[in-house]
């Protein structure tokens, strides 16, 4: 983990609200940054190169994957979704904290090279409405609709592993509670040890004060 900056994972089912929660989120937290991530599958209708994506062809995406740049990578699909180390690395060096929305494949090989990191997981409040919101998007045929719902329960039941679980019910609320545990996280107990160590070896005497043993 980088002296300079915090990592935060956030993972969800499709059909969770969760682009529009991190949309909110980076636009309420400044000292955030979103790593743009790498894919091999086309770009969509309104999609542009470096913004929901920076899209590559498999060769050079395998590349990256024999010389190591990915953070983590997944396959999905057909398609392969990876993190770039070297843009994290970048972001970190501009003093900021990054944020990853990846999927639970990709969380867990951060949590391997980052146990320090923050991961956060976006729940719908049921499934029933899960299944609602993905076909009121009416975009998806039927068959697809249950595929992502079947890939939503498997996903779900990874939650567990995340340091937080949010539940998207009320968008207000989650956001509220997406700010909270970003702006808290830097507080946590383990980057407060050196501190707290310093205090302790002076209150059992072994560092003395001016003016007194």
């Amino acid at each position: 983990m980088s002296s300079d900056g915090e990592l935060y994972v956030i993972a969800a089912p499709s059909g969770t609200g969760k682009t529009s929660l991190l949309r909110a989120l980076l636009a309420r937290l400044d000292h955030l940054a979103l790593s743009v991530s790498d894919t091999t599958r086309p770009p969509r209708v309104g999609e542009i190169d470096g913004e929901q994506y920076h899209f590559v062809d498999i060769e050079t995406f395998r590349g990256g994957i024999e010389q190591g740049r990915y953070l983590e990578y997944a396959e999905v699909f057909g398609n392969y979704y990876g993190t770039d180390r070297s843009r994290v690395e970048a972001l970190w060096a501009r003093g900021r904290s990054v944020l990853l929305e990846i999927d639970v494949q990709g969380a867990a090989q951060v949590a391997r090279h980052f146990p320090e990191a923050c991961s956060i997981f976006i729940l719908p409040p049921s499934m029933a409405a899960l299944a609602e919101r993905l076909r009121s998007r009416g975009s998806d045929a039927e068959e697809v609709i249950r595929r992502r719902l079947g890939e939503a329960r498997r996903e779900i039941e990874a939650c567990r592993d995340f340091s937080w679980m949010v539940v998207n019910d009320d968008f207000d609320a989650a956001l509220a509670e997406l700010v909270a545990i970003v702006s808290a996280w830097p507080q946590r107990r383990s980057r407060q040890n050196a501190h707290v160590q310093c205090l302790l070896d002076e209150a059992a005497g072994s560092i003395t004060i001016d003016g007194y043993p």
